[in-house]
């Protein structure tokens, strides 16, 4: 395996950050950035006293407060949310726990799921385990939802398990819940893990792929969000892109990708 740099790219972050953040919209109540991936949204338990930490960075950006209203696994990158005030964010949270927030990703997942699909399947919450090392305390199944669609497919030449060929996908993802890594467990659960997720994928596609392309970052991208304005009562839709790592790696894939499905046709009438 050739020994690779971890690039700092528009979406991937090592040690430091070497630009502003990308403002992806801003009002007086609320503003949205582009996490890269592998930076942490707040300060826990887990993170170490000198790493940088979004909160506090954005803070620093716009020189005023900012206040969480969801949160982004670590390795995820993508489109995220803040609050201006504490109320403002009080609002923006009841719309995301009342499911009043749609919540669109993209993802290259290991082989070929059907073409469209419903993972419903209940979660444990792991904060304990992530936040509070040693901890005991049972967490609670809850309910999980996710949905999903296959944008394209892919076939390239590298052998892997005793084929000749490998099989990747690109799914948009709808998560109708917001459990604890939830879009990563659920793939994992279907057998079509993410690309690059240490931590629910399979190691050795995440290993093959590193050393053919360098591409280090999780492959999943929090894409876009849909929700009705807290004060204005508009629908406000805020997107944002998969990130210039993610995108190379669909630029190497590009010469194998596969001929969309057929629809299935309708018979009798």
């Amino acid at each position: 395996m050739t020994e690779l740099g971890l690039p700092e790219t528009d979406d991937f972050i090592d040690e430091t950050l070497s630009k502003p953040l990308q403002i992806l919209y801003q009002d007086e109540h609320y503003v949205a950035v582009f996490k890269p991936a592998g930076l942490v949204v707040h300060r826990s338990k887990m993170t170490r006293p000198d790493e940088p930490v979004l909160l506090q960075t954005l803070r620093d950006q716009l020189n005023r407060f900012v206040y969480p209203v969801h949160r982004l696994d670590r390795p995820t990158a993508g489109l995220i949310l803040f609050g201006l005030s504490g109320p403002d964010a009080a609002k923006m949270v009841d719309l995301f726990t009342t499911r009043q927030v749609a919540k669109y990703y993209q993802a290259l997942v290991r082989g070929f799921p059907p073409e469209t699909g419903t993972v419903d399947k209940p979660l444990r919450e792991k904060f304990g385990e992530d936040f509070d090392p040693g901890s005991t305390d049972d967490h609670p199944t809850q309910e999980a939802v996710t949905r999903y669609d296959v944008l394209d497919r892919y076939q390239p030449p590298w052998p892997m398990s005793g084929f000749e060929e490998s099989r990747y996908a690109l799914l948009e993802i709808m998560p109708l819940t917001g459990r604890w890594h939830q879009i990563r467990r659920h793939l994992n659960h279907i057998a079509h893990p993410v690309l690059g997720d240490h931590r629910h994928g399979d190691h050795r596609y995440n290993q093959m792929v590193y050393a053919r392309t360098g591409v280090y970052r999780m492959l999943l991208t929090a894409m876009r969000l849909d929700f009705r304005h807290p004060y204005t009562g508009e629908l406000h839709t805020i997107t944002a892109s998969r990130g210039g790592e993610f995108d190379r790696f669909l630029e190497i894939l590009n010469p194998y990708k596969l001929p969309r499905l057929p629809l299935p046709q309708n018979i009798g009438n």
